[in-house]
């Protein structure tokens, strides 16, 4: 049983644990990059149905999305080292820090493609045809007039999705990185005020929640200053 509870600590302990939220956002910012990159890559796959790879993204993003993240976390942490060495490349000291990010990019990279996929299909294909019309190629149209747009259509989706992420990286202590969450572990290790501290990890993620949604309200209402469509980003 912990101690008895103490409003006053909640106080003491959040610039205690905000300390660590760079590294929360570091993981964040890191595995959304790359996420994308692997989303947008995956879902030009799945639209123009390339043989072989098509199959291969349809099963990755089975997977991931039919697996809880914490075990994602353990197989790329326990795993990736174990496979690597059968070429001879020991990895097995490296940061763990690394295996979180690998971990949520790939798992971004999943939702990512599924979202850009139904984007790029929402795109009127009017605008491909017009495209084709002024001397285009394939990659022209693809990459100048369909991708920008259906950016824009998928932005709802993706704020929300990285939202969700923040949320999802206090997992990241299970495997030692020391973040907030693993901050917050050693208080209530040392202090054994665990509710404390989970109220205090609760207001400042709370607080860095409704401050992205803001940020993403107003870059969403900047991208859409030209269209009569209204769409709002959810927490």
């Amino acid at each position: 049983m912990g101690k008895a509870f103490d409003p006053s600590l909640i106080v003491d302990f959040i610039p205690t644990l905000i300390y660590y939220l760079g590294v929360t956002l570091q993981i964040l910012a890191a595995s959304v990059l790359l996420g994308m990159v692997i989303g947008i890559a995956a879902a030009i796959l799945r639209v123009f149905r390339i043989p072989v790879l098509n199959q291969f993204v349809i099963l990755y993003i089975s997977f991931i999305r039919g697996t809880p993240i914490l075990i994602q976390l353990f197989l790329v942490f326990y795993g990736l080292p174990a496979i690597l060495l059968f070429i001879n490349i020991d990895i097995s000291r490296m940061n763990a820090l690394y295996f979180v990010i690998i971990t949520y990019a790939l798992n971004n990279g999943a939702h990512f493609a599924e979202i850009f996929r139904g984007a790029i299909k929402a795109v009127d294909y009017g605008q491909t045809e017009a495209a084709y019309s002024v001397g285009m190629n394939d990659s022209q149209n693809f990459f100048r007039i369909v991708l920008p747009q259906a950016v824009r259509i998928a932005f709802p989706n993706i704020a929300n999705s990285i939202i969700g992420s923040l949320k999802d990286t206090s997992l990241a202590f299970t495997i030692g990185v020391m973040d907030m969450m693993g901050r917050g572990e050693t208080l209530i290790a040392a202090t054994a005020h665990a509710l404390e501290v989970y109220l205090s990890l609760a207001v400042i993620y709370y607080a860095v929640v409704l401050l992205f949604e803001k940020i993403f309200r107003l870059y969403e209402k900047r991208i859409n200053r030209h269209h009569s469509v209204d769409v709002s980003v959810t927490g």
